[in-house]
């Protein structure tokens, strides 16, 4: 594999620190950052602050991070994590999947196995009332389990058919018509999709959710992907960024964790993943020139989360999915300085299912999270095991863990600061009706 080249000039935690002020990343407008290979000297720790030297001023904890939580925020998630049990540690990195509509299932799950969160989809909803009553079983069952921070509720809700709540919260198009109102007009178009997505993010706030699985990065060639499609904001790579960027904005605002998929490109994919490990033979250049600009824009203006794709990339790690490969890993952090939670697909996907323990070899590659196992027992067993026999080092655990934790406390404190507005129905149903006419 030819060595990858840094595309971003990361802003390393230390100078942060010592300046006292946050990077605010560009306009959601704007293009991506221009390449460079500019560095560092600071000694930037895994969670996305920096060691000071004796010379550096001392950390001021209500410094932001790149990604959302606060220099604070993320000491204190590893202080939280440092006393955890292997079975608390395993849990913590896991986001369960279940069957039903029982809200008492997935609490339980969340209680008894520690678990970071759950994610509900289409299978597991009724009506607005059960929506709630299952997303407060789900908080109740984190504070029952020692936690003062909220587990992640998630949930794919990303305009036009994926979506899982349909029928419950307000339908929005498709993300392609954030692309399309950006080309018809850059201004406007970049507002709509804002507003779209902080509309989006409050909604599913009033619903009881802390994460959207959303928006999607993937830049679609056409008719030849038959997975994103129209889920795609465009086949420009440079209006696709601007939409995305958008996005992050509105859904931050939203004081909901976005997760912006699936990295490092799924649109150039001609199979689907959900069924077989589609092969992308993209070279590096093109997956640089083609599939990166959103997602460098998602990262310039703060994403909390990215969703790593299940893809074979036969340039960076030939029979490999991505979402198990490190050296997919490191093109996300190293070269594009992403500092926050990288979540796998869904493991019940046909790409991954035939791997031996697709949980592991995520977990080792370099994942936070672990999207809906196929069994999510036998999983957190797998995972307490790993810790306990050293075959994944506690450390490696610890600080996804630690990630988790800090952009579940930095969500609370957003929530905290930016109720739910009464009129937040109404709200949605016209950010929806305006970006279909910026639209078209």
């Amino acid at each position: 594999m030819p060595p990858i080249r840094p595309r971003l000039a990361v802003i390393a935690a230390g100078v942060l620190l010592v300046s006292g002020c946050a990077s605010l990343g560009p306009d959601p407008g704007d293009a991506p950052p221009a390449t460079s290979s500019a560095s560092s000297s600071a000694s930037s720790s895994p969670s996305g602050t920096s060691t000071p030297s004796a010379t550096e001023t001392p950390v001021d904890p209500d410094t932001p991070t790149s990604w959302g939580p606060t220099v604070g925020e993320v000491q204190q998630a590893r202080q939280i994590v440092s006393g955890w049990t292997p079975e608390q540690l395993a849990g913590g990195v896991i986001v369960g999947r279940f069957h039903g509509y029982d809200p008492e299932e997935p609490a339980a799950m969340v209680r008894d196995l520690h678990l970071a969160g759950v994610s509900i989809t289409a299978d597991n909803v009724t009506d607005h009332d059960q929506v709630v009553a299952m997303t407060s079983a789900l908080a109740d069952a984190a504070e029952a389990d020692g936690r003062n921070f909220p587990p992640v509720i998630g949930v794919d809700q990303e305009g036009g058919y994926v979506s899982h709540l349909r029928g419950i919260a307000t339908d929005f198009p498709h993300f392609q018509s954030a692309g399309l109102a950006i080309q018809a007009d850059p201004k406007l178009g970049r507002q709509v999709t804002r507003a779209a997505a902080l509309t989006t993010g409050l909604e599913l706030r009033g619903l009881g959710f802390t994460w959207v699985f959303a928006p999607v990065a993937d830049v679609t060639i056409g008719a030849a992907d038959p997975t994103i499609g129209a889920r795609s904001p465009s086949e420009d790579p440079t209006v696709a960024a601007r939409a995305v960027g958008a996005a992050i904005k509105g859904y931050d605002d939203a004081g909901i964790v976005s997760t912006v998929k699936h990295f490092p490109g799924h649109g150039t994919a001609t199979t689907d993943s959900h069924d077989t490990l589609p092969v992308v033979d993209s070279t590096l250049a093109e997956i640089e020139s083609h599939d990166l600009p959103p997602f460098e824009s998602a990262i310039a203006n703060h994403a909390p989360a990215v969703m790593m794709s299940h893809l074979d990339l036969t340039s960076i790690a030939p029979d490999v999915p991505a979402s198990m490969a490190p050296e997919v890993y490191d093109l996300l952090r190293d070269d594009l300085g992403f500092e926050g939670v990288a979540i796998t697909d869904s493991l019940g996907m046909g790409a991954v299912g035939g791997r031996p323990t697709p949980a592991l070899q995520a977990l080792e590659a370099g994942a936070d999270l672990l999207l809906m196992p196929v069994d999510t027992a036998v999983t957190h067993q797998i995972v307490v095991d790993a810790i306990e026999d050293g075959t994944v080092p506690r450390e490696r655990v610890a600080e996804a863990a630690a990630r988790v934790v800090a952009v579940q406390l930095w969500q609370a404190r957003v929530a905290a600061e930016r109720p739910v507005p009464v009129d937040v129905v109404e709200q949605a149903r016209a950010a929806s009706a305006d970006l279909l006419s910026a639209a078209y």
